[in-house]
């Protein structure tokens, strides 16, 4: 607290220094907090758009599961009945189907 009050002594001592410095901490003060492209808001969005890159990654990554899966699936029929007894537990009418669960 002495160092503040020691610094604001010597600019209210010195002329010169004193228009400077408060128009340097004005500036400083509408670039950082009051500006519409102030710096705070620049770091969020920055934070908002590496958020939205990773989610678009992930939707580009399930996108392409689901064009290989598809293109198996209209490559091969047999795909199709293995997709079917997997995913939805279909079965023909005389099996029985047996399903395990992991704990």
């Amino acid at each position: 607290m002495n160092k503040l009050i020691a610094c604001w002594n010597f600019i209210r001592k010195n002329k010169y220094i004193n228009k400077y410095v408060i128009t340097l901490v004005a500036f400083f003060i509408i670039i950082v907090f009051i500006d519409e492209n102030n710096i705070v808001r620049r770091i969020n969005y920055n934070n908002e758009a590496n958020q939205l890159r990773k989610e678009i990654k992930k939707y580009q990554d399930e996108y392409d599961k689901s064009t290989k899966l598809l293109n198996e699936l209209s490559a091969d029929s047999n795909a199709i009945e293995r997709v079917a007894r997997e995913k939805y537990l279909m079965k023909k009418p005389n099996e029985d189907i047996f399903v395990f669960e992991d704990e």
